[in-house]
């Protein structure tokens, strides 16, 4: 069982986009306390205190959520469904990072309270930038709101 402090929790089942985003994160700067998440399962399990994080309690909100859509187990939109229908979570930013360019997974991400959507970029070096872009908008210049 964990109980780190994080700011960013990072939900991503494959292990080389997750090194990537972590990577891209570290390379600019962004060194805030992240715990990555395998799984959308294993998400869950981490906010509502269940499973093998039984007895664990947020005592600290993170400032950020970064979301793969298209997980095994569990997809990326019933964890954002369940994490914005939770009146303790519903107001930490959620960022969803997926391949999928959907304009159904798009809406109903929208529609679920997503804060934004960002297509992966393929290239690394795209990936990089965009990654670089979403840690300093959302953990230095928005205002989070105190939980």
């Amino acid at each position: 069982m964990r109980s780190e402090k994080a700011d960013i929790i990072l939900i991503e089942d494959n292990p080389d986009d997750a090194e990537l985003v972590i990577r891209a994160l570290r390379k600019n700067g962004i060194s805030n306390p992240l715990v990555h998440l395998h799984d959308g399962e294993e998400a869950l399990n981490f906010f509502f205190s269940e499973g093998p994080y039984k007895g664990h309690h947020l005592r600290h909100y993170p400032r950020l959520i970064l979301l793969d859509l298209k997980m095994p187990k569990v997809d990326g939109l019933e964890v954002l469904r369940r994490v914005k229908s939770d009146e303790r979570l519903r107001l930490i930013p959620v960022v969803l990072l997926s391949s999928s360019k959907e304009d159904k997974d798009i809406i109903e991400s929208y529609q679920l309270g997503v804060n934004s959507y960002v297509v992966k970029p393929v290239e690394f070096d795209r990936l990089m930038k965009t990654v670089q872009g979403l840690g300093l908008y959302w953990l230095l210049l928005n205002q989070p709101c105190q939980i």
